[in-house]
Protein backbone atom coordinates (compact mmCIF):
# COMPACT_ATOMS: atom_id res chain seq x y z
CA UNK A 1 0.00 0.00 0.00
CA UNK A 2 2.60 2.59 0.84
CA UNK A 3 4.17 1.66 -2.71
CA UNK A 4 0.95 1.85 -4.38
CA UNK A 5 0.23 5.59 -3.33
CA UNK A 6 3.94 6.81 -3.45
CA UNK A 7 4.52 6.62 0.59
CA UNK A 8 7.47 4.42 0.86
CA UNK A 9 10.24 6.66 0.73
CA UNK A 10 9.08 9.06 3.70
CA UNK A 11 6.95 7.02 5.85
CA UNK A 12 8.79 5.74 9.31
CA UNK A 13 7.82 1.95 10.28
CA UNK A 14 8.84 0.46 13.32
CA UNK A 15 8.88 -3.62 14.13
CA UNK A 16 9.41 -5.02 16.85
CA UNK A 17 8.33 -8.04 19.16
CA UNK A 18 6.38 -9.38 22.72
CA UNK A 19 9.52 -9.92 24.92
CA UNK A 20 10.73 -13.58 25.51
CA UNK A 21 10.01 -17.23 24.94
CA UNK A 22 7.84 -19.61 27.16
CA UNK A 23 10.35 -21.97 27.19
CA UNK A 24 8.14 -24.03 29.07
CA UNK A 25 6.14 -25.21 26.59
CA UNK A 26 9.30 -26.39 24.80
CA UNK A 27 9.20 -26.94 20.51
CA UNK A 28 6.18 -24.48 20.83
CA UNK A 29 7.28 -21.47 22.09
CA UNK A 30 11.24 -21.19 20.94
CA UNK A 31 14.03 -20.08 21.87
CA UNK A 32 16.33 -17.36 23.42
CA UNK A 33 19.58 -18.35 22.90
CA UNK A 34 22.10 -16.98 23.50
CA UNK A 35 19.92 -15.33 26.40
CA UNK A 36 19.86 -16.27 29.25
CA UNK A 37 16.02 -17.34 30.81
CA UNK A 38 12.97 -16.40 28.93
CA UNK A 39 9.75 -14.82 29.39
CA UNK A 40 7.91 -14.26 32.95
CA UNK A 41 12.01 -13.19 34.08
CA UNK A 42 13.99 -10.01 33.93
CA UNK A 43 16.86 -11.73 32.45
CA UNK A 44 17.82 -10.77 28.87
CA UNK A 45 16.00 -13.80 27.69
CA UNK A 46 13.09 -12.36 28.55
CA UNK A 47 13.56 -8.77 27.81
CA UNK A 48 15.43 -8.09 25.29
CA UNK A 49 13.51 -8.01 21.72
CA UNK A 50 14.95 -7.10 18.00
CA UNK A 51 13.79 -4.42 16.75
CA UNK A 52 13.60 -2.95 12.96
CA UNK A 53 13.07 0.39 11.50
CA UNK A 54 12.16 1.00 8.01
CA UNK A 55 12.06 4.55 6.64
CA UNK A 56 14.09 5.11 3.28
CA UNK A 57 14.55 9.07 3.13
CA UNK A 58 16.04 9.59 6.64
CA UNK A 59 17.51 6.04 7.35
CA UNK A 60 20.46 3.99 5.07
CA UNK A 61 20.00 0.18 4.86
CA UNK A 62 22.03 -2.20 6.31
CA UNK A 63 22.66 0.27 9.32
CA UNK A 64 23.17 -2.31 12.86
CA UNK A 65 22.77 -0.09 16.08
CA UNK A 66 22.84 -1.46 18.75
CA UNK A 67 22.60 0.89 21.61
CA UNK A 68 19.38 -0.16 23.55
CA UNK A 69 15.73 1.43 23.83
CA UNK A 70 12.37 1.03 25.00
CA UNK A 71 9.23 0.87 23.39
CA UNK A 72 8.32 3.52 26.46
CA UNK A 73 10.39 5.54 23.98
CA UNK A 74 8.31 5.62 20.96
CA UNK A 75 6.04 8.31 21.64
CA UNK A 76 8.44 10.84 22.53
CA UNK A 77 9.94 9.87 19.29
CA UNK A 78 7.49 10.24 17.20
CA UNK A 79 6.11 13.55 18.77
CA UNK A 80 10.01 15.01 17.81
CA UNK A 81 9.42 13.65 14.51
CA UNK A 82 5.77 15.18 14.25
CA UNK A 83 7.26 18.36 16.04
CA UNK A 84 4.37 18.35 18.42
CA UNK A 85 4.18 18.55 22.24
CA UNK A 86 3.49 16.13 24.92
CA UNK A 87 0.72 16.06 27.03
CA UNK A 88 2.11 18.16 30.33
CA UNK A 89 2.02 14.93 32.35
CA UNK A 90 5.10 12.67 33.10
CA UNK A 91 6.14 10.78 30.71
CA UNK A 92 8.62 7.56 30.85
CA UNK A 93 9.65 7.85 27.94
CA UNK A 94 12.56 9.84 25.65
CA UNK A 95 13.41 10.48 22.21
CA UNK A 96 15.91 8.53 20.56
CA UNK A 97 15.60 9.79 16.67
CA UNK A 98 19.06 10.49 16.85
CA UNK A 99 19.69 6.77 17.42
CA UNK A 100 17.50 6.18 14.40
CA UNK A 101 18.87 8.04 12.29
CA UNK A 102 22.12 6.80 13.35
CA UNK A 103 23.91 10.17 14.20
CA UNK A 104 27.14 10.53 14.69
CA UNK A 105 28.00 10.21 18.37
CA UNK A 106 24.34 9.37 19.15
CA UNK A 107 23.71 8.21 22.73
CA UNK A 108 20.52 6.76 24.57
CA UNK A 109 18.86 9.58 26.87
CA UNK A 110 18.66 7.51 29.90
CA UNK A 111 20.94 7.05 32.53
CA UNK A 112 18.86 3.72 32.87
CA UNK A 113 16.51 1.46 32.28
CA UNK A 114 14.27 -0.26 35.11
CA UNK A 115 12.83 -3.65 34.93
CA UNK A 116 9.29 -3.97 37.57
CA UNK A 117 8.05 -7.22 37.82
CA UNK A 118 5.40 -9.24 40.02
CA UNK A 119 3.80 -6.69 42.09
CA UNK A 120 6.00 -3.74 41.54
CA UNK A 121 9.10 -5.43 42.10
CA UNK A 122 12.39 -3.79 41.12
CA UNK A 123 14.31 -6.45 40.14
CA UNK A 124 16.94 -5.10 37.49
CA UNK A 125 18.24 -2.09 35.81
CA UNK A 126 20.59 -1.63 32.65
CA UNK A 127 22.26 1.29 32.21
CA UNK A 128 21.68 3.77 29.05
CA UNK A 129 24.61 3.29 26.86
CA UNK A 130 23.52 -0.88 27.55
CA UNK A 131 26.94 -1.82 28.60
CA UNK A 132 26.09 -2.76 32.54
CA UNK A 133 22.99 -5.04 33.94
CA UNK A 134 22.46 -5.01 37.35
CA UNK A 135 20.08 -7.19 39.14
CA UNK A 136 18.77 -6.70 42.78
CA UNK A 137 17.99 -9.50 44.60
CA UNK A 138 14.70 -11.72 44.26
CA UNK A 139 12.90 -14.81 42.77
CA UNK A 140 12.30 -15.68 39.58
CA UNK A 141 11.44 -18.96 37.67
CA UNK A 142 13.40 -21.32 35.36
CA UNK A 143 12.95 -24.54 33.90
CA UNK A 144 16.43 -24.95 34.67
CA UNK A 145 17.85 -26.35 31.41
CA UNK A 146 15.66 -28.86 31.11
CA UNK A 147 13.86 -29.27 27.56
CA UNK A 148 10.10 -28.70 27.22
CA UNK A 149 7.16 -30.67 25.64
CA UNK A 150 6.54 -30.90 22.08
CA UNK A 151 3.12 -31.14 22.32
CA UNK A 152 2.34 -27.78 23.34
CA UNK A 153 1.76 -29.15 27.13
CA UNK A 154 3.95 -26.67 29.58
CA UNK A 155 6.59 -28.47 31.98
CA UNK A 156 6.45 -27.03 35.19
CA UNK A 157 9.09 -23.85 36.22
CA UNK A 158 11.46 -23.56 39.21
CA UNK A 159 9.66 -20.41 40.76
CA UNK A 160 12.33 -20.41 43.45
CA UNK A 161 15.32 -19.50 42.08
CA UNK A 162 17.36 -16.30 43.56
CA UNK A 163 19.51 -13.94 42.19
CA UNK A 164 21.62 -12.05 44.60
CA UNK A 165 22.99 -8.37 43.66
CA UNK A 166 24.74 -9.64 40.22
CA UNK A 167 26.30 -6.96 38.31
CA UNK A 168 27.09 -8.16 34.06
CA UNK A 169 28.47 -6.65 30.94
CA UNK A 170 26.61 -7.54 27.98
CA UNK A 171 29.19 -5.95 25.67
CA UNK A 172 31.42 -9.07 26.55
CA UNK A 173 28.81 -11.63 28.21
CA UNK A 174 25.58 -11.51 26.48
CA UNK A 175 24.59 -14.69 27.81
CA UNK A 176 25.53 -13.38 31.23
CA UNK A 177 27.53 -16.38 32.48
CA UNK A 178 30.12 -14.07 34.55
CA UNK A 179 28.80 -11.69 37.84
CA UNK A 180 31.50 -9.55 37.99
CA UNK A 181 29.79 -7.29 40.79
CA UNK A 182 32.91 -7.66 43.06
CA UNK A 183 35.82 -6.55 40.12
CA UNK A 184 33.57 -3.22 39.27
CA UNK A 185 32.34 -2.29 42.83
CA UNK A 186 32.13 1.82 41.53
CA UNK A 187 29.79 -0.03 38.79
CA UNK A 188 27.72 -1.38 41.28
CA UNK A 189 27.70 1.58 43.15
CA UNK A 190 26.67 3.95 40.54
CA UNK A 191 23.72 1.90 39.48
CA UNK A 192 22.39 1.58 43.07
CA UNK A 193 22.29 5.24 43.33
CA UNK A 194 19.96 4.92 40.34
CA UNK A 195 18.03 2.22 41.96
CA UNK A 196 16.90 4.19 44.85
CA UNK A 197 16.54 7.08 42.78
CA UNK A 198 14.09 4.90 40.95
CA UNK A 199 12.41 3.39 44.10
CA UNK A 200 11.86 6.78 45.62
CA UNK A 201 9.24 7.77 42.96
CA UNK A 202 8.25 4.44 41.92
CA UNK A 203 8.39 2.56 45.24
CA UNK A 204 9.67 -1.27 45.25
CA UNK A 205 7.61 -4.10 46.85
CA UNK A 206 11.14 -5.80 47.62
CA UNK A 207 12.73 -3.12 49.36
CA UNK A 208 9.72 -2.20 50.96
CA UNK A 209 9.43 1.58 50.22
CA UNK A 210 6.33 3.40 48.64
CA UNK A 211 7.48 5.77 46.17
CA UNK A 212 6.68 9.42 45.62
CA UNK A 213 4.46 8.52 42.46
CA UNK A 214 2.72 5.42 44.13
CA UNK A 215 -1.20 5.42 43.66
CA UNK A 216 -4.29 3.76 44.08
CA UNK A 217 -5.98 2.54 40.76
CA UNK A 218 -8.67 4.54 39.10
CA UNK A 219 -12.21 2.68 39.67
CA UNK A 220 -15.36 3.15 38.30
CA UNK A 221 -18.10 2.62 41.27
CA UNK A 222 -21.25 1.14 39.90
CA UNK A 223 -24.44 3.20 41.46
CA UNK A 224 -26.91 0.04 42.18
Amino acid sequence: ALKKYGLEENTLVIFTSDNGPWLSYGTHSGSALPLREGKGTVWEGGVRVPCIVKWPAVVGQGVEQNTPAMTIDILPTLAEILKVDLPPLPIDGKSVLPLIKNEAEAQNPHEAYYFYYHRNELQALLSGDGKWKLYLPHRYRSIEGREGRDDGIPIKYNNNMESGLELYDLENDISETTDVSEQCPDIVAQMLVLADTCRAELGDALTEVTGSGNREPGRIVENL
